[in-house]
């Protein structure tokens, strides 16, 4: 195996930090405080997340161990553009809310690339 770089490392180490501040201030509220009428695919959701901002927190220490974690954020934001986002953005319907997603995966599909090695 190639060694890597400690550049790389470090700029791993950003990216697991970028989610775990990201989904920290998005996620954790929610889930801590939940409204009593959430919807069941919501609190899936939040759920999920709040899983992968968990395991971001281990990438800091493991960089190279966690890279199946980017490469779950990779794929499911690919999934997410393809199967959802593009018919909604080439019908003219995305809302503010399904704007932010598709912002949000359109970064991870440029970060994600170039930050895995």
């Amino acid at each position: 195996m190639h060694d890597v770089s400690t550049f790389r490392l470090y700029l791993l180490r950003a990216t697991y930090l970028l989610i775990v501040v990201g989904l920290g201030f998005q996620i954790w509220s929610r889930i801590l405080h939940p409204p009593n009428d959430l919807e069941h695919m919501r609190g899936v959701v939040w759920s999920l997340l709040g899983a992968v901002s968990l395991l971001a927190v281990v990438g800091l220490r493991y960089p190279l161990r966690m890279l199946p974690l980017l490469l779950f954020e990779l794929v499911w934001k690919s999934i997410w553009l393809l199967a959802i986002g593009l018919p909604l953005w080439a019908g003219g319907r995305l809302d503010v809310a399904t704007r932010d997603t598709w912002n949000s995966c359109l970064m991870g599909l440029v970060l994600f690339p170039l930050v895995i090695p």
